[in-house]
């Protein structure tokens, strides 16, 4: 059948399944439109939570954190809107744009369709991979650009104000915030390439969504035992606040150099194996 095809008249494999067509299919669907909703909440929440519970002003032992600055400017708002959901809230899209593109098509049998058409399978899932990548890159994005607009009208435009003293100056504002997006999408492949891999190994997508954000989770309490002393550098949760680094006078990359390896390193194995499980799934079955 495949020779048959491959010797058909126009067909061209790398025309099937253009990602303009994969991700107006994914653009349409509700979970879509929900994903993009609550990044793009957070931060008018912030905000109504501040003016309830007033200014944050340091804790009880006069530490200053970023959260205590979070109203000193729009570019404190963003960074602090970051802070807060970069641990959980930024893993749910990734988590479900990845772990329901494959495992829903599977499950309302429609992938068998798809292949007849025919699309290659590796077409296929580049295709998915990609859009659900664009997808959690532009939930990313949504969130700081909600709280820069939102805490520009709430606080005022200014300079970035360090909890530790100082602030950055106004140029390095918007270039410092992008790197601080760039990273947490870095350190989120892992979990991206968690919920992929298993989306091609089940027909549920609820399990694979919930599987790679229960392992997620579970990296993180993994990196809060210090006993495990240096083989926490091996983790990924290990990194994920590396961008703080990013928020200094004087720009550091060490840590966000080796979070991005170790990051980059799970996700490329993980997503090889996606694409290897999905090469010899039975879609029939």
């Amino acid at each position: 059948m495949s020779t048959l095809v491959d010797s058909a008249p126009g067909y061209r494999a790398r025309h099937t399944l253009p990602l303009r067509v994969e991700a107006v299919r994914q653009l349409k669907r509700r979970r879509t439109m929900v994903m993009a909703a609550v990044p793009g909440a957070l931060p008018l929440v912030l905000i109504i939570a501040f003016a309830i519970g007033g200014t944050p002003d340091g804790d009880e032992g006069g530490r200053i954190t970023l959260i205590d600055t979070a109203t000193a400017s729009a570019a404190n708002f963003a960074a602090t809107s970051l802070f807060v959901s970069a641990g959980f809230l930024l893993v749910v899209p990734v988590a479900l744009f990845h772990g329901d593109t494959v495992a829903s098509e599977a499950s309302w049998s429609s992938l068998r369709y798809l292949l007849a058409a025919p699309v290659p399978r590796s077409r296929l899932l580049w295709s998915k991979l990609a859009v659900a990548l664009g997808f959690s890159a532009a939930a990313m994005v949504l969130l700081p650009l909600v709280a820069l607009i939102a805490g520009t009208i709430a606080y005022g435009w200014g300079p970035l104000e360090l909890p530790t003293g100082g602030s950055l100056a106004t140029g390095d504002t918007l270039p410092r915030l992008a790197l601080v997006v760039a990273f947490i999408f870095v350190s989120q492949l892992v979990t991206a390439g968690l919920a992929f891999w298993l989306s091609t190994k089940t027909d549920a997508p609820l399990g694979a969504v919930g599987g790679a954000v229960g392992l997620t989770i579970v990296g993180n309490v993994l990196d809060a035992v210090t006993a495990l002393g240096s083989w926490r550098d091996v983790l990924p949760a290990h990194w994920q606040f590396a961008w703080i680094d990013a928020l200094q006078p004087q720009l550091e990359w060490g840590g966000m150099v080796k979070g991005a390896a170790v990051s980059v390193t799970y996700a490329l194995v993980l997503f090889a194996l996606a694409f290897r499980n999905f090469s010899r799934k039975d879609i029939v079955s």
